[in-house]
């Protein structure tokens, strides 16, 4: 199975010089928690992605307002796939990134669409149980454990 098969094509994205309120009200309009992050509306060449998650720790959790900008609230260089990788690319980078979103993109770096970790889960032809299993604690496992698990094989 390819990740085009699987992706949320179109994803709600925003630019670095919106406001994590522009990027939460996104979030709820579009009933998500990742919102990836473009240079600009018209390339929509990814540099980023911010979650819900970042929002809460980056700022509410740090003082900062509505009023602060995505960029300093981003994860930015993230992995992502291009529409043709295989499932199982896009497992890999969620496993070794620890990640539960992957943005896909085409070949200019254009986001196109998003994977994230439910669509494996509800996804039967993608993956067996035990392959989503294995996926979801690989991710979920804190990066210590995950290294030393990694040097035991």
């Amino acid at each position: 199975m390819k990740a085009r098969e699987l992706m949320t094509e179109q994803p709600a994205c925003c630019t670095p010089d919106q406001t994590v309120q522009e990027a939460a009200q996104l979030m709820r309009d579009n009933d998500c928690g990742c919102v990836p992050v473009v240079e600009d509306t018209e390339t929509n060449r990814i540099v980023g992605l911010v979650t819900d998650r970042d929002i809460t720790c980056r700022c509410t959790a740090e003082g900062k307002g509505p009023e602060t900008l995505v960029r300093e609230a981003m994860s930015d260089d993230p992995k992502s796939c291009g529409p043709d990788d295989d499932v199982a690319a896009v497992e890999k980078i969620m496993a070794e990134g620890q990640v539960r979103r992957v943005p896909v993109v085409d070949n200019r770096g254009c986001c196109v669409g998003i994977i994230a970790q439910a669509d494996l889960a509800l996804n039967q032809r993608a993956a067996s149980e035990r392959e989503v299993g294995q996926v979801v604690e690989q991710i979920s496992t804190p990066a210590h454990e995950a290294d030393s698990r990694r040097s035991r094989r």
